[in-house]
């Protein structure tokens, strides 16, 4: 049996399955924090927007992980809130007014998912486009693209709080990244591959003396909350809201399909066409049914990648066990508030890690993409170099019409576009001899039959493991 199809110990389940709760649990909550003071939303509501969020990330979870019928890439693949979905939510809260924000952007949401859902099968054939220097480019700007949300975090995450930066909060990331890696260097067997968890158990314990945790948010949580259908009103439908939703989805699914090439080379199962359709699936319908709970936009957390890169622990069943707890704490507001306790700069010095191990990663499988032929070199610089400009130069596209926003700002985005057109020019357009293998082509993840495969998933398969790691 394939190690993504392994099942686990229960307690090592709900350990492994807690570390990646707690290194999402912040990206999780965040949109809908953001989002609810925009549209006018009391802190009550907000919080239960929150609620919302992390229960309809861990149905969406479920549904990347168990799935059904064709829809799940049954990897360890985790759904949360998309971020891209966020500056276009408010404005169309801005525009709608506090009353119909949120009933305007549930309907658009709505749609975007069912759209997608239709668009999958066609996005799914796209993996023949992602050999090695494409996915290779794709993971490495994936993984350099969340280091800034750590170093964010590492300074307290919210720019405009007086102690934001300060010597403390960045001590605080420091020893939670001191404590990683020790405990990486010091354990062995299951313990280290809960070494994030211990860590970040570690870094709140020492936090809790300096007054950095917040212990209120247990007492003012209820024990049972369920998130209402259609809390705020039933769905509307804006022609604008819509189009706005539909872009915002067709990214989402881009940055998925590349987080799914990611995941499975660092599994040692590479996303094929059925893999990557399944996923998109499970993304787009969880997107779909989300707003019914309250829930906005779904796709993939980057940042779980790089734990699993991390921790070599690759059973699809820890994932789905996390997304059992996401679908508890979002029942039961006072475990959700448990977990909130750790600190963002805590969350911070883990995520350098995390976030890194999966640059580390696009690295290692851009060493196979044959860099000395071709113009692979310059498919990588040049994509690399365009993915890297929303990091570098923030305010870069500031005179670019809104619309195209959503795609410029995400870098990851922009490089996989990129990286995809440069590949096709430099080693797809203009050759005669299409069976004349090109180097960028050799070791894609659809040159093999997924049938050899799976096959292969025995002892030779398992000589390789952590190959990738």
């Amino acid at each position: 049996m394939h190690p993504v199809d392994q099942t686990l110990p229960p307690f090592k389940l709900v350990t492994s399955g807690l570390q990646h709760v707690a290194a999402m649990y912040a990206g999780v909550v965040a949109p809908p924090m953001i989002l609810g003071p925009a549209v006018g939303l009391s802190a009550a509501e907000t919080a239960f927007l929150m609620g919302a969020s992390l229960f309809t990330a861990g149905l969406a979870t479920l549904l990347q992980t168990i799935g059904f019928w064709k829809v799940g890439a049954r990897l360890p693949f985790v759904n949360g809130v998309s971020f891209a979905g966020v500056t276009p939510m408010i404005a169309v809260g801005k525009a709608h007014g506090a009353e119909d924000a949120l009933p305007v952007i549930f309907g658009a949401v709505i749609v975007a998912g069912l759209l997608g859902f239709a668009l999958a099968p066609y996005f799914g054939r796209l993996v023949r486009f992602f050999p090695p220097v494409v996915t290779g480019t794709v993971i490495t700007l994936i993984g350099v693209s969340l280091l800034p949300v750590a170093f964010n975090w590492a300074q307290g995450g919210n720019p405009e709080a007086a102690d934001y930066g300060s010597l403390r909060n960045i001590a605080l990331a420091a020893l939670t990244l001191a404590i990683v890696l020790l405990l990486r260097r010091l354990l062995r067997g299951f313990l280290q591959q809960i070494a994030i968890l211990l860590g970040l158990i570690a870094g709140t314990l020492v936090a809790i003396p300096f007054g950095m945790t917040d212990f209120g948010a247990i007492g003012d949580a209820a024990p049972i909350g369920f998130p209402t259908p259609f809390h705020f009103g039933a769905p509307q439908f804006d022609l604008a809201a819509i189009v706005s939703l539909c872009i915002v989805m067709l990214v989402c699914m881009t940055e998925s399909t590349a987080d799914m090439l990611a995941l499975g080379r660092i599994v040692d199962r590479p996303a094929d066409e059925r893999t990557i359709e399944g996923g998109l699936r499970a993304d787009t319908l969880g997107t779909a049914l989300s707003p019914l709970f309250n829930g906005f936009a779904c796709s993939a957390f980057a940042q779980n990648i790089g734990l699993v890169a991390m921790t070599k622990v690759r059973s699809r069943y820890v994932v789905a066990t996390a997304g059992g707890i996401l679908v508890l704490l979002g029942l039961c507001p006072m475990a959700a508030s448990v977990i909130a306790l750790v600190p963002l700069p805590v969350l911070g010095g883990a995520g350098v890690v995390l976030f890194g191990s999966v640059a580390a990663s696009g690295i290692q499988t851009l060493s196979g993409a044959a860099l000395e032929k071709g113009g692979n070199a310059l498919i990588v610089a040049a994509s690399v170099g365009v993915g890297l400009i929303p990091i570098a130069a923030p305010a870069f596209y500031r005179a670019f019409p809104d619309g195209f926003l959503v795609i410029l700002d995400s870098g990851i985005s922009t490089g996989c576009v990129m990286a995809i057109a440069l590949n096709l020019f430099f080693n797809h357009l203009g050759r005669k001899d299409s069976s004349d293998p090109s180097p960028s082509t050799e070791a894609s993840p659809s040159a093999e039959p997924d049938s050899d495969r799976l096959a292969g998933a025995g002892p030779a398969r398992q000589a390789g493991e952590g190959r990738l790691q």
